[in-house]
């Protein structure tokens, strides 16, 4: 029986594979320093490193023990930021009362966060900075500590500017927030503690859309056909609700 030739090709490669596994091992085992290869070296190291460096932030439960403050802002709109995001690292003052922390009062600060941004969620209090009071700082109205507006917004646009931006061009631009929404007094003030209602039901739309029903110039559709099983906003984006 003749044996098939390997051909020179694949003796090449397999040779210059092994070459190569070689060359990793010898590295990885004999000439990389343990400082690389050394997991137990490495953790201590790094260890050491960390606990080296000058501690700067406090934590803004060292804040509490001597700043009432620090309770107005756990029952505020601010409860989730920590202190030393607007103050900055506070370690230095808690070691030295006499090293006073820094206290932002021009308008750039605040609009880092409250500027208005349609990747940030619907219904965080975001304005225009150029528009909103301009020149004068936002402490001059809204205390950090406990930063309720002063007047609470009646218009929905005041929270939901995109949405209003869009129905602006929709046809239903002549409808009101509260044809198709109920918004409590408490989601005026606390929007994510009490929600706005949504329609939950196709006959909501069959209201006005349905072909039995008169009165409205509206597109009519025969609602026990059309869409079959699924809702109406499934399909079509009611402040926006083309095609």
């Amino acid at each position: 029986m003749q044996l098939r030739k390997v051909p020179d090709a694949l003796i090449r490669i397999s040779v210059v594979i092994a070459a190569l596994i070689v060359a990793a091992v010898t590295t990885r085992f004999f000439l990389l320093p343990a400082s690389l290869t050394d997991r137990d070296y490495h953790k201590k190291s790094t260890i050491e490193r960390e606990i080296s460096r000058r501690l700067e932030f406090a934590g803004s439960d060292v804040c509490l023990d001597c700043h009432d403050q620090g309770i107005e802002i756990r029952r505020g709109f601010h409860s989730t930021v920590s202190c030393e995001t607007c103050h900055g690292p506070a370690q230095g003052h808690v070691d030295d009362l006499a090293t006073k922390p820094s206290a932002p009062r021009e308008r750039r600060f605040c609009s880092v966060c409250h500027t208005y941004d349609p990747s940030r969620p619907t219904g965080f209090p975001q304005i225009n900075p150029v528009a909103h009071n301009p020149m004068k700082p936002c402490i001059s109205c809204h205390d950090p500590h406990d930063p309720e507006p002063p007047e609470t917004p009646r218009e929905c646009r005041g929270c939901h500017a995109e949405i209003a931006r869009t129905m602006s061009v929709s046809h239903h631009v002549l409808l009101e927030c509260t044809t198709c929404h109920t918004a409590g007094e408490g989601h005026r003030i606390s929007p994510r503690a009490e929600r706005a209602t949504k329609p939950l039901q196709r006959e909501f739309c069959g209201k006005c859309h349905d072909e039995g029903q008169e009165g409205f110039e509206t597109l009519k559709v025969d609602m026990g056909t059309h869409g079959g099983r699924y809702l109406c906003w499934q399909c079509h984006y009611p402040h926006l609700p083309e095609g």
